[in-house]
């Protein structure tokens, strides 16, 4: 179930996925949310250099094993505009982190791509369960799929 407080956060990861294409960057963002509510940390992508390991949701994990202790990461949210990658899954998983709630699946994505005539990607568009046992997920959120795919399609004008 999807509350006011999930869209909240939904909200704020649209607004990250923006400013990374103001930078020139992929659309993507994401948030970390303690069990109390608390924003601990965000991030937008940052694959525009050429590592394209520096996914959000990525970050996301590596700043929760430095900084949330493993006791609490299970009770914490990441919110997120895309569905994770397997890379960010797996991240998560090995993490410990909780319920992962996104805006647009991997699914959507890749018949985006598909859609616009953008080559796949080589990594295979896996749901977040197919990576990591037991994940409590939700997601896609329609209103703001929708809002994720203008940004992608502006993404793929600007490339071609």
């Amino acid at each position: 179930m999807i509350n006011d407080l999930d869209k909240k956060h939904l909200a704020r990861c649209v607004d990250l996925a923006k400013r990374a294409l103001e930078l020139g960057d992929q659309p993507f963002g994401s948030v970390l949310v303690s069990a109390t509510g608390e924003v601990l940390f965000e991030d937008h992508n940052h694959v525009s250099g050429g590592d394209h390991t520096q996914h959000p949701e990525f970050e996301i994990a590596r700043w929760a094993a430095n900084n949330v202790p493993p006791a609490e990461r299970a009770s914490c949210t990441v919110y997120t505009s895309g569905e994770h990658c397997a890379m960010c899954s797996a991240a998560h998983g090995w993490v410990g982190l909780g319920r992962i709630v996104y805006a647009a699946s991997s699914k959507q994505y890749a018949q985006w791509m598909r859609e616009w005539g953008v080559a796949p990607s080589r990594v295979k568009p896996l749901a977040i369960q197919d990576v990591i046992d037991g994940a409590t997920v939700d997601g896609p959120v329609p209103e703001f799929a929708e809002q994720i795919k203008l940004l992608h399609q502006e993404n793929v004008r600007r490339r071609a």
